[in-house]
């Protein structure tokens, strides 16, 4: 143990000496009265205070930066969690959506998942994971929980290619549920309308618009959207009639294809009608 000491001693004998000074010199400062003494007290004490201070601040400074880092760091996994519920939570809502439609349907579904979409201005298309393996046909409806999505164009043995109602290859035979009025409705490239509609028919902002079932393509009511405007009602004989569909193309991405049974002459009516 004196060993210890000694060693110590022998190193560091110099900043003891030192800092033992220091302490005295303090000590007697302090009891010191003498004006002048107590200026150079005051002085030394000022500039120690301001040096621990200085020093204090960047130790903070420094805890604060960290603090920061891992308070962003939990920001972003809290962010990422969040998004992921978010995601879990509207996928939820769909699927039991979807769920709830199928229980109150009388008519097959066949559930399916939206794997691609093609997106322009005029040609709009879906690539559902279902294709003749699973019964599905050219011409069968395409819906959700909301409405209408669009008409089975083509399809393989596991896939199967839409055309939704935002393509203008596609031309939907449609009603006004309240007036029972019938007509053909198609995507122009920026809205959805019914065309050719004479004045004198009774449209109304706010109607309910529903597949009409005179349709060879969709013969049976399927809600597609409400009438959310009139057009060139005073400038010309004929009024075209905007549209507001039900579904929301760009979110969409689990859906039901209609199994309906059709007749073999309706059935290469529909062939014909997508082959053109």
């Amino acid at each position: 143990m004196i060993k210890f000491f000694s060693k110590i001693w022998e190193n560091f004998k110099e900043y003891i000496v030192l800092i033992l000074l220091v302490i005295t010199s303090l000590i007697i400062l302090s009891q010191n009265k003498n004006q002048e003494v107590q200026k150079v007290r005051a002085m030394a004490f000022g500039s120690f205070a301001v040096v621990t201070s200085i020093v204090s601040d960047l130790f903070n400074t420094s805890n604060i930066k960290s603090e920061n880092e891992e308070l962003r760091s939990v920001n972003a996994q809290l962010m990422l969690q969040i998004s992921k519920l978010r995601e879990y939570g509207i996928l939820n809502e769909e699927l039991r959506g979807l769920a709830g439609f199928k229980d109150t349907s009388a008519y097959p579904l066949i559930p399916a998942t939206i794997v691609s979409k093609s997106l322009s201005r005029t040609n709009n298309t879906f690539t559902l994971n279902v294709g003749r393996e699973d019964s599905v046909k050219p011409g069968m409806p395409v819906i959700n929980d909301q409405g209408i999505v669009g008409i089975v164009h083509s399809v393989s043995g596991d896939f199967a290619i839409v055309r939704t109602l935002e393509n203008v290859d596609l031309k939907l035979t449609v009603k006004n549920e309240r007036s029972r009025i019938h007509g053909i409705m198609r995507w122009d490239g920026e809205e959805h309308a019914i065309i050719n509609v004479p004045e004198t028919y009774d449209f109304k902002p706010g109607d309910r618009i529903i597949t009409s079932e005179v349709s060879y393509l969709v013969p049976v009511p399927i809600p597609v959207g409400i009438v959310a405007e009139m057009q060139n009602v005073e400038t010309e004989i004929f009024s075209r009639v905007k549209v507001k569909p039900f579904a929301n193309f760009l979110n969409i991405e689990n859906v039901f294809v209609l199994g309906i049974v059709q007749s073999k002459q309706k059935e290469n009516l529909e062939l014909n009608f997508y082959n053109k």
